[in-house]
């Protein structure tokens, strides 16, 4: 998609920002004829209230959006869609910058038409905001574009092979080295988890290893969830749970967002990408309940449910991931629907074994309006995953605390002189919002991103 963007229009029109608390001082400096404009629209100044301003001759003369008493950038990105066609010139952001309100406002514009043969009419074009950093924005709206298009194309068109083959093309822009392990390769290489997971589709299991940056900046590793459609596996998954199961790769899309964001910028770090990419699928070589599956770390889990099936495939990149002692390792996974009982499907969870990595995700989250909540790695609840024949088991014997469970498993694989932090998210908007179109999202890219930026700039 192209971005709504111009740099320059003789014929742009103004968007006025007012704030709800400000809103009757504003009122009161218009003319009349505006006033009773704007009661015969019902605006009352509410945050969130729009109208396009006419000018005598009835034509449009400019546009005003109010903003709540303390506005953050998504309060910019309805302008996407209730600004008519035409060119546009935004006023005054303050206090948000003129970057993130261009970001909430290119963000705003994704739409997913891949299989529409009517697409939509054009949308506004809008003057870049004095003083935005337009190589910042591109980047951070192109990449989280990237996720959202992976994320909502259907399982039919992005297998496996597809999503590294997306990998591929990230890695060809920004002259980053990837290597991609299939099938059976991946027993001879020792990933056996992956390899256990993803055998039984027609569809063959890989590892995306994506590397870029010089060797000797700091080692920033991203580890994503891949399952391109989960059944279930033999536990097989009701209709209702797997019919959104596209989306079970939204980890992966994830720190692909963030690793274009990285390379983009050129973010002084030697990046590391891995991507177990499977599809869980049923058949006569499928693994199996009870089954006990070794992994690249040499620990043995039993099979206590295969539609556990992310952290499976997690671990073994896990383990791969923390073996150059990263300064910084971090994984995206739609893991556990304990988290979204939680926490709902806005909010990812955040488990971190490091305080001061979890603070910096923390407080990114906060500045980039990219919410996180952070829940416990808490340790007595590791017996729940006691297995009588292996070493672990995938899955808790209750029904209480799963996603802290999924995380101690995960945990298992991480030494604990590796900062590693583990988001449990949704990756997916259920309803539209500003900014935020109803399909895939990148949640905590934004956030991740600032918190790497922050940590090799310091």
């Amino acid at each position: 998609m192209s971005l709504p963007f111009v740099d320059r229009s003789s014929s742009a029109l103004a968007v006025q920002f007012v704030l709800a608390n400000k809103w009757r001082t504003w009122l009161k400096s218009q003319t009349a004829a505006r006033r009773a404009w704007l009661d015969s629209l019902g605006l009352g100044g509410a945050a969130g209230d729009f109208a396009v301003l006419p000018s005598r001759d009835g034509k449009a003369a400019g546009a005003l959006l109010v903003l709540p008493d303390k506005p953050t950038l998504w309060d910019f990105g309805s302008l996407a869609n209730k600004l008519p066609a035409g060119n546009w010139k935004l006023g005054d952001t303050a206090p948000v910058s003129p970057t993130d309100a261009a970001i909430a406002i290119g963000l705003g514009t994704w739409r997913f038409e891949r299989y529409k043969a009517k697409k939509g009419k054009p949308g506004p074009k809008i003057v870049w905001p004095a003083g935005a950093d337009k190589a910042r924005a591109t980047a951070v709206i192109e990449s989280i574009f990237l996720a959202r298009d992976l994320i909502t194309t259907p399982s039919s068109d992005m297998g496996p092979a597809e999503l590294a083959a997306a990998a591929q093309a990230l890695a060809k822009t920004h002259k980053a080295k990837i290597r991609v392990i299939v099938g059976d390769d991946l027993l001879k290489q020792n990933f056996p988890m992956i390899h256990a997971v993803g055998r039984a589709s027609v569809r063959a299991p890989r590892l995306i290893d994506l590397t870029w940056g010089r060797e000797s900046d700091p080692k920033v590793t991203l580890v994503g969830k891949g399952v391109c459609f989960d059944t279930g596996g033999l536990d097989l998954k009701p209709a209702a749970g797997m019919l959104n199961m596209k989306k079970d790769m939204g980890g992966a899309a994830t720190v692909m967002a963030v690793a274009s964001m990285i390379m983009a910028i050129k973010l002084p770090v030697r990046l590391r990408l891995l991507v177990p990419a499977v599809e869980n699928s049923v058949s006569g070589n499928a693994f199996r309940p009870l089954d006990v599956v070794p992994t690249r770390k040499g620990i043995s889990v039993e099979i206590g449910n295969t539609d556990a099936e992310g952290r499976l495939i997690l671990c073994d990149a896990l383990c791969e991931g923390a073996s150059e002692k990263p300064t910084m390792m971090v994984d995206c996974a739609t893991l556990t629907g304990a988290a979204r009982v939680s926490l709902g499907t806005d909010l990812p969870a955040l488990f971190c074994n490091d305080d001061t990595l979890a603070n910096d995700l923390l407080a990114s989250g906060t500045a980039q309006s990219d919410p996180m909540w952070r829940m416990p790695l808490y340790r007595p609840y590791r017996a729940l995953l006691a297995s009588k024949v292996a070493d672990i088991n995938n899955v808790s014997g209750g029904t209480f605390g799963g996603a802290i469970t999924a995380a101690l498993y995960l945990q298992e694989f991480v030494p604990d002189d590796v900062p590693w932090a583990h988001f449990d998210m949704m990756a997916w908007n259920n309803a539209p919002k500003p900014g935020r179109p109803e399909g895939g999202e990148a949640q905590a890219a934004r956030a991740i991103f600032a918190a790497v930026e922050k940590r090799v700039k310091q």
